[in-house]
């Protein structure tokens, strides 16, 4: 028998044994990897995390009605409104840290809610409880010192109905929606407040509204993401419907753009004087801003406003042309 003979009998032989120890390998099972370790980091920022910095865009709010009333660049308020959203910014990370303290044993066997600094170990419990304790008294001392006794009040106010909310309103239907609701309408007016500005009605109604349009939209969204999902972020959207849900951003949109018409063409008693009725005009921005907001709760893409301003440019250039407007409107040019 020749070497070629021997070759091409031996070359069937050790493709099949490579054929067998390749199919033993793919039959192996994978090696498990380690567990994902939890982010760790310093106290501080995990403090930091839990404050939520991201949240605090919110608070610039308390420069709506100074702005509304044309006194937003004045004396007064450029010392006071800083100060007040700083004091604002102070109780709402109070209530973000009770609220974490408080939850630390359900958010750790939540997928995500687990990797908070709280639930995650990274701030202890007790410390969560006493720097949010610490807060929730000094924000409302300070501001009766440095600002205004109703300023002070209304600090209080939103400690007290936030903290209600942790424990209990959150789990009542509808009422959830009001506080949250009221919660930004309270940064709406702590800065008229600050500087002793009236409030006039359509802006209370106006601002009301468009919060409990942009909240019940972001509930919408919500409960439309997790439709034939297991395991709600949110125990009470299992109790909403979609349609009502939907029933309820329609409802507060249209009364917002209501007030703001009626705020818009009501002259106060002195006829404007610029060059075009620019009060009236910034109807048109309005309205399309709240229309365009609607395509996004319409999909249920809604989650988070702050992001669907930042993301949508027309949105945002919509917006851009509102202000432009307003500030003419209040300038009289």
């Amino acid at each position: 028998m020749t070497n070629g003979t021997r070759s091409q009998e031996t070359a069937p032989l050790a493709q099949g044994a490579h054929a067998q120890e390749t199919a033993l390998l793919e039959q192996r099972p994978p090696r498990p990897r380690p567990p994902e370790q939890p982010r760790r980091g310093t106290l501080l920022g995990g403090l930091v995390r839990t404050a939520r910095p991201k949240q605090w865009v919110k608070n610039i709010l308390v420069v709506a009605a100074p702005a509304a009333a044309g006194r937003l660049f004045s004396p007064p308020a450029l010392v006071e409104l800083p100060l007040v959203f700083v004091l604002f910014t102070a109780c709402a990370a109070a209530v973000y840290l009770i609220n974490d303290a408080r939850d630390a044993d359900a958010d750790r066997a939540h997928p995500t809610k687990r990797h908070r600094p709280v639930a995650a170990g990274q701030v202890p419990v007790p410390v969560a409880y006493a720097v949010g304790g610490s807060l929730a008294v000094l924000a409302p001392a300070a501001a009766a010192w440095l600002t205004s006794p109703s300023v002070a009040v209304l600090l209080t106010a939103y400690l007290g109905m936030q903290l209600a909310y942790c424990v209990s309103l959150k789990h009542i239907l509808v009422v959830d929606l009001a506080v949250v609701t009221t919660g930004f309408l309270m940064r709406a007016m702590v800065g008229g407040l600050a500087l002793g500005i009236p409030l006039s009605r359509w802006f209370l109604i106006t601002t009301g509204f468009g919060a409990l349009f942009m909240v019940s939209a972001k509930r919408y969204s919500e409960a439309v993401q997790m439709a034939g999902k297991g395991g709600a972020t949110r125990a009470l959207l299992t109790e909403y419907t979609t349609g009502y849900l939907r029933f309820v951003w329609q409802l507060a949109a249209g009364v917002a753009v209501l007030a703001y018409c009626l705020w818009a063409l009501e002259e106060g008693g002195d006829p404007h004087t610029g060059l075009l009725p620019w009060r009236q005009l910034s109807m048109v921005a309005f309205i399309l801003a709240i229309l365009r907001y609607a395509v996004f709760a319409d999909r249920g893409t809604a989650g988070e406003p702050e992001e669907v301003v930042l993301r949508d440019r027309a949105l945002a250039l919509i917006g851009l042309v509102w202000l432009a407007m307003y500030g003419l409107a209040v300038a009289d040019w």
